[in-house]
This record gives structure tokens, sequence and C-alpha cells, in this order.
């Protein structure tokens, strides 16, 4: 004997979902915007200095990293599940956030690829507009 199992939807639960649609969606574009605004218009050239509190205790630099890497595996993660039409978020940008948080070979050319995209370049230079922010210039 099989059971089957109905689901049923009602306007309060198609009401609730379109809630929550709209505050993940704009939680995840205000999160987003405030770093890409935040972040310095020479994040994304070579020659720039990436080390994280260079000048504290070893303990510390490496609880920093651990925490920093963990949160930029949540991100991409997340990222990624926003990139799934129908997912509310900026997917891309998200990723594009986990992966400026990680640490690991190659994470330079895979940032700049993924900045250069023109879209992607274009939608983080006017969002940095609008704050008065410069254009971020790449290699």
């Amino acid at each position: 004997m099989q059971t089957i199992a109905f689901i049923f939807i009602t306007w309060k639960s198609v009401l609730l979902g379109a809630l929550l649609f709209l505050i993940t969606f704009s939680i995840s574009l205000a999160i987003v915007s405030v770093i890409m605004v935040k972040i310095p218009p020479d994040y994304f050239q070579k020659d720039r200095p990436r080390k994280l509190w260079a000048d504290k205790p070893k303990a510390v630099r490496y609880l920093g990293m651990f925490g920093k890497n963990l949160l930029g595996v949540v991100l991409v993660v997340l990222g990624i599940l926003m990139s799934v039409p129908g997912v509310p978020g900026q997917g891309i940008l998200t990723i594009l956030l986990g992966i400026m948080l990680l640490d690991f070979p190659g994470k330079q050319r895979l940032e700049n690829r993924l900045v250069s995209r023109p879209q992607v370049l274009s939608t983080i230079n006017k969002l940095r507009h609008k704050f008065g922010k410069p254009k971020l210039v790449l290699d």
C-alpha cells in the first residue's frame, strides 16, 4: 500500500513565502552592496599587499584566517544557491564576495576573471558611483 502525501498551498503560505523571499533578497543585497562599496578601488590589482593582521600575534592571525575562510566558504555556497533560478539574491556577487575571503592558489586570477566580466564590473561600479566611491581599477 502506498501513501500519498498532499501539499496544500494556502494564501497564508504563499504570502509567507513571498515575505521570506523579499527579506532574504534584501539582506543579501545589502551585505554584498556594503562590502562592494567598502573595498578599496585597487583591491583587484596584482601588486596590492594582502597580509591579514600582519602585526598581530600568530594565534590571532590563524584564528582570523580560519574565520575568514569559513565565512568565505559559506558565502560561496550561498551564492551558488542564489544562482539557481527562483532563489532570491545576488548569486554571482555573493560568490565573488566569498572568493574574496578565501585563501587558495589562483584566487587572484579567479577574482579578476569574475570581476572583469562586463556585467559584473558595470554593476559594481554603478553601485560604487551611487555612494561617491571611485570605480574599481583592474589590471
